[in-house]
């Protein structure tokens, strides 16, 4: 499924990298560019957009022009992508309903996989946001509307490669080697994965790799 994307921040220079950046993906084509919050809300109307990447802290956004777009357009999912937030800046995102968030200095394919896994109805935090969501002592998950539920929960085949890989003793480099990816995406992987499945530790991880079938058993009972 492709998804429709429209580009909501004010600056030229971040429309145009995140053009070159999304363009070349197959299943992301960019249907528009929007410079403030009126301009946003039209153009969402108009084309649609399955995702919208918006800086919420750029001149003529804010968190509001978020919430005001998912009153009328509940489906439409946002992606915040600013410089380094302010701990406010970051929970009104939150609670205006932002789906996913990153940074601008995040590298390509934490980018790709923000829109990817966000077009797909998943959540996406680089590992910088996560960080500061915990520096905040936030619980992004209490912020979001609805509430979680009992639907089963599903990694990608991307996560279920690194979860393999982590279970397997990989470090991060190695894996971030083997994969393709750069090692802070491979952390990043990693803390929305903890997010995802609720665990807090690497163990946990490793249960959950043996019990779904991601790595045999044999390799943690027969170790000499």
């Amino acid at each position: 499924m492709r998804i429709k994307t429209l580009l909501a921040d004010k600056s030229e220079l971040t429309r145009v990298g995140l053009r070159c950046i999304l363009e070349p993906v197959p299943r992301i084509t960019i249907v528009g560019e929007a410079l403030d919050a009126g301009d946003m809300l039209a153009k969402i109307e108009a084309l649609q957009p399955d995702v919208v990447m918006i800086d919420h802290t750029a001149e003529g956004f804010g968190a509001e022009a978020v919430r005001d777009a998912l009153r009328k357009h509940p489906r439409t999912r946002f992606v915040a992508i600013t410089p380094d937030p302010s701990q406010m800046a970051l929970m009104s995102a939150l609670r205006a309903g932002v789906a996913s968030y990153i940074k601008k200095d995040c590298k390509r394919d934490e980018i790709i996989d923000a829109v990817l896994y966000t077009g797909d109805g998943q959540k996406f935090f680089c590992g910088k946001i996560l960080r500061a969501i915990e520096a905040a002592s936030l619980k992004p998950d209490r912020l979001f509307q609805p509430a979680l539920d009992c639907s089963p929960v599903t990694l990608s085949d991307r996560e279920a490669q690194v979860i393999a890989l982590i279970a397997e003793g990989f470090s991060y480099t190695r894996i971030a080697d083997r994969l393709c990816l750069s090692a802070h995406t491979v952390t990043t992987h990693r803390k929305n994965i903890m997010q995802k499945l609720g665990v807090n530790n690497t163990a946990a991880l490793v249960l959950y790799a043996v019990k779904h079938g991601l790595v045999s058993p044999n390799k943690f009972l027969f170790n000499a």
